[in-house]
C-alpha cells in the first residue's frame, strides 16, 4: 500500500469536511473547496481524520491513491491557512503594479504586459514594485499562477534579469569570451 495514502489526515479545529458520495467540500475560515474522487477510492471520516483507501491494488488505483489523499490535505491547509507564493523581478526598469484583479508587468518590452488574476487569487506588490507575492487556497492554481507569471519573463541565463521564484538559485553563463 502507498505510503502516502496510508498515511492519516488530521482534521484542524474550524475546518469541516463533508463527503456525499464522489463530492468531497471542505470548509474552512478561508473558504471552500470541492473535489469529485475517482470511482473506486473510498474516503472516511473518523474522529477529526480522514482516511483514503483503495479498494484494489491495481495500477490504476496505487496512482490514485496517494494523489487523492494529497489532494485533500492541500485543501485543509489551503482553507485553514492558505498558501501563498513570492516572485522576485528583477532588471533596470522591471516592475509590476496591482490594479484591481490583473497584474500590470513593466518587464523590458516595448509595452505594458497585462496578467489578469482568476477567481479566489489575490497579489500584492512591495514598495519597490520588484516582489510580487501571490496568495490564494487552492494550491494547484497558486503554482499554475506563478508559473504564468514566471513565464511572462523567465531570467535570463547571462544577466539574470527577468521573473522568479524568490527562492529561485539562476547560475549565470559566461558570455563570449572576446578577441584575443
Amino acid at each position: 500500500m502507498s505510503r502516502v495514502g496510508r498515511s492519516p489526515i488530521l482534521i484542524p479545529t474550524g475546518v469541516v469536511v463533508k463527503i456525499q458520495g464522489s463530492l468531497v467540500s471542505v470548509k474552512g475560515p478561508k473558504g471552500e473547496l470541492k473535489l469529485n474522487v475517482p470511482e473506486g477510492i473510498n474516503i472516511s471520516v473518523k474522529d477529526q481524520s480522514i482516511r483514503v483507501e483503495r479498494p484494489v491494488d491495481t495500477k490504476q488505483f496505487r496512482a490514485l491513491h496517494g494523489t487523492v489523499r494529497n489532494i485533500i490535505a492541500n485543501m485543509i491547509t489551503g482553507t485553514s491557512a492558505g498558501y501563498q507564493k513570492v516572485l522576485d523581478i528583477s532588471g533596470v526598469g522591471y516592475r509590476a503594479q496591482v490594479q484591481g484583479k490583473k497584474v500590470v508587468f513593466t518587464l523590458g518590452y516595448s509595452h505594458p504586459v497585462e496578467y489578469q488574476l482568476p477567481e479566489g487569487v489575490s497579489a500584492e506588490v512591495d514598495k519597490k514594485q520588484t516582489q510580487i507575492t501571490i496568495q490564494g487556497i487552492d494550491k494547484q492554481v497558486m503554482g499554475q499562477v506563478s508559473a504564468n507569471i514566471r513565464g511572462l519573463r523567465a531570467p535570463d541565463v547571462y544577466k539574470g534579469k527577468g521573473v522568479r521564484y524568490a527562492n529561485e538559485f539562476i547560475k549565470l553563463k559566461v558570455g563570449k569570451a572576446g578577441k584575443k
